[in-house]
């Protein structure tokens, strides 16, 4: 009679060991379940009568007013403004900052030349320029691009310098043993070496960007929904104010995890190595 194969031991899912991945199913399941424990408090917190329902509507009040803006179109309308304004703020920021933060990291002239005044004015709120935007630039789309851009590119262009300055200096040295000149080291070694870091810099960013939303559609503005939750506020239809905050997460989550993909399929070596 053949001997029966000795059955292995199952190894013990280990959840919460330092850096070490879990099963695909605990990942996203753990995620899913807040989200359950969140919306079941919301709704006991609501249906009991805890909380009033001007400071904290039920989730069917909030789904109700959903599906009153989706067949409306206004929440089409407000989405498509806000994204466009966001999108074309942010890149106006980046197409600043790269270049900027480029040289800041390689050249310490340029580090010194502009470091000071990016250090004071990130400081300062974006809300405080609403009024010299409006005085400058009028009431248009081009105020809320420029208080977008306050508020977002001094930070980024601090994040972009750091992630160049973490290519080592030993493998700038190699490279000029090859007889390559400076500036085919910063664009075939330095920039290749730090772009992962300048992507994932790009994500953490536009982020920022969509959170200056309704600061920037805080004035003069009819349609977006930053201006929809301003305007909700002011007849206390916090519905409207929850679904419009809910609506720029669920967009501004959807443009982080599209960077987040593109991450993996840009710079798979990375991946690999952590």
């Amino acid at each position: 009679m053949a001997n029966s194969p000795i059955a292995r031991p199952k190894e013990k899912i280990q959840l919460l060991e330092l850096r070490r991945e879990i099963p695909r199913q605990y990942y996203v399941g753990a995620g899913i379940g807040f989200i359950a424990v969140f919306v079941a408090a919301w709704f006991l917190l609501t249906s009991f009568g805890f909380v009033s329902k001007i400071f904290l509507p039920s989730p069917a009040a909030v789904w109700g007013e959903l599906m009153k803006q989706i067949q409306s179109g206004v929440l089409w309308q407000d989405a498509g403004a806000s994204l466009y304004r966001i999108m074309v703020g942010w890149l106006l920021s980046t197409l600043f900052a790269v270049p900027i933060g480029i040289l800041m990291g390689n050249f310490h002239f340029f580090e010194g030349l502009f470091e000071p005044f990016i250090d004071l004015v990130r400081y300062m709120p974006a809300v405080a320029f609403v009024p010299l935007t409006i005085l400058w630039l009028g009431v248009d789309d081009s105020q809320k691009f420029a208080i977008l851009f306050i508020g977002t590119f001094f930070q980024e262009v601090l994040l972009i310098m750091d992630n160049v300055k973490t290519v080592p200096r030993d493998l700038i040295q190699v490279s000029y043993t090859f007889g390559l000149s400076k500036w085919e080291i910063l664009w075939n070694v330095i920039l290749r070496a730090a772009l992962p870091g300048v992507w994932d810099t790009f994500r953490i960013t536009l982020g920022w960007a969509w959170t200056y939303l309704v600061v920037a559609e805080l004035v003069a503005a009819n349609v977006g929904l930053g201006y929809r939750i301003m305007r909700a506020q002011r007849f206390l239809e916090t519905e409207t104010i929850i679904l419009g905050i809910l609506v720029i997460g669920v967009l501004g989550l959807i443009t982080d995890y599209l960077f987040k993909l593109s991450y993996k399929k840009l710079f798979p070596w990375v991946i690999q190595a952590r």
